[in-house]
């Protein structure tokens, strides 16, 4: 969700209103890909990287999810959305850390939607976690493979994403889903992450419909000769 503070800038506000403005569209976009039948969505909110950036944006960041979750979690809760936080919770406050699990209790039931939440995440992190983890539960080299390192994911619950998309003119995925992304089809957009609504979804599904998924196979012979008819 990339471009909230450049959104603030080009309107001489501080980039924490940008932030405030990007919960508005997370909030958006969660009920939108509800209403589209999309049953996973997962979203980077803030990055372990994150922490390198000025104690105040850091500061009202922080403040912001917990704003964010008094504002936002009886609608979301109401509206069938189920939310977990995933990511290193041992450096955020107990405050924080309290909100979430309100959020995360009063929502473990709702079924349409699962929306994830990255805070203090990294894909590195993740990969290293779930072999700290493995490790620590006594597997043997010769026990651990794909399927079984994959149970031990922060996003182990959900299934791998088939779209990434994000916002804001960058070409990278910086340190995101690694494990996760390894087959997502990817799309880029130039529009910054507040003004992202309905249409920006529903081209980037569009993208996503016209993509041709092998995970690595050779197309049938069927599917060469439908595609030349």
């Amino acid at each position: 969700m990339d471009g909230n503070g450049r959104w603030a800038k080009r309107r001489f506000m501080p980039r924490v209103f940008g932030h405030k403005q990007g919960v508005d569209a997370l909030v958006r976009t969660v009920l939108a890909c509800a209403d589209r039948g999309i049953e996973y969505l997962t979203v980077f909110a803030f990055s372990s990287e994150n922490w390198k950036r000025p104690t105040e944006e850091v500061s009202g960041l922080m403040g912001l999810v917990l704003v964010a979750v008094s504002k936002y979690l009886g609608k979301l809760a109401a509206d069938g959305v189920r939310i977990r936080i995933v990511g290193d919770r041992g450096q955020v406050s107990d405050k924080l850390r309290q909100a979430w699990e309100q959020a995360e209790s009063s929502t473990r039931h709702n079924t349409r939607i699962t929306l994830s939440v990255a805070f203090n995440y990294g894909g590195r992190w993740d990969i290293v976690q779930a072999c700290r983890r493995a490790i620590a539960d006594g597997l043997q080299p010769d026990e651990l493979d794909e399927a079984r390192l994959n149970s031990y994911m922060a996003l182990s619950y959900a299934p791998d994403p088939d779209l990434f998309i994000r916002t804001g003119g960058e070409l990278r995925i910086s340190n995101f889903l690694l494990w996760q992304a390894a087959y997502s089809e990817l799309v880029f957009t130039e529009c910054l992450w507040p003004e992202f609504g309905t249409a920006e979804l529903d081209a980037a599904l569009a993208q996503y419909a016209q993509r041709e998924r092998r995970f690595g196979a050779v197309p049938s012979a069927s599917a060469d000769e439908a595609a030349t008819c």
